[in-house]
């Protein structure tokens, strides 16, 4: 009885494999150099040594080559699906944008009015807290009319809180506060930064100094040479 071939067993081999399969003997070469002990002393070696490199950077790219070939497809499928649906979410976003700025100017006055109309309540509820309070004070233990006017100063100062209380939560729906910014002397922050935040100035020359050190070698306080090295 014949057996019944396993499922998949007509796939094409994996791209990675088979280029892994061509190169396997620079594979096995290149893991007994790099054991930890090996060292290269004399040109033979050298030259041995670039020879297996050499077959692994065309392995290497192989890879890449191998790689841009399966994805770039993917990728362009994503871009076409996304550039599909792009002009639609920015026409709803122009929308949007549009919709915000007609009432921002209402909002913000609304809101001036709303923060105008809270503190007009706490320093009511402050006063009748006051009042209450001087209220109580005068008020006689004996003085049945004096007792009620206080108490009905308090009765008034709790109700002023309450409402202040309320007009507090009363906010413009819609409306956020943003903070922002604006450098008024370049100089005297490049000097705050140099004396609170010396990591985050060194990071930044750190990355100029990385992309710029060709352009511009004889900036002060940056050094620029050159040495060999192996590739």
């Amino acid at each position: 009885m014949t057996a019944l071939a396993p499922i998949g067993h007509n796939a094409p081999p994996d791209p990675i494999d088979a280029i892994c399969a061509a190169y396997e003997g620079t594979r096995m070469e290149a893991e007994n150099w790099l054991d930890g002990t090996s060292a290269v002393d004399d040109e033979p070696t050298m030259v041995a040594v670039d020879r297996i490199r050499s077959e692994a950077r065309q392995w290497r790219l192989e890879l890449e080559r191998g790689q841009k070939g399966a994805t770039a497809p993917l990728y362009d499928a994503y871009k076409a699906e996304g550039a599909r649906w792009k002009p639609t979410i920015d026409d709803a976003k122009r929308m949007e944008s549009g919709l915000v700025s007609l009432v921002d100017g209402y909002k913000k006055k609304l809101a001036a009015q709303k923060e105008a109309e809270r503190k007009a309540a706490w320093e009511a509820a402050r006063a009748a807290e006051r009042e209450a309070e001087e209220a109580a004070r005068k008020a006689a233990a004996d003085d049945l009319d004096a007792q009620r006017e206080a108490a009905a100063a308090a009765e008034a100062a709790m109700a002023a809180k309450a409402a202040a209380t309320e007009a507090q939560r009363d906010t413009v729906k819609g409306l956020r506060t943003v903070t922002r910014y604006e450098i008024t002397s370049p100089r005297d922050l490049l000097n705050w930064l140099a004396q609170n935040r010396k990591d985050d100035v060194m990071a930044f020359l750190e990355e100029w100094s990385r992309r710029n050190h060709k352009p511009d070698p004889s900036a002060a306080g940056l050094r620029v040479w050159t040495e060999k090295e192996a590739f």
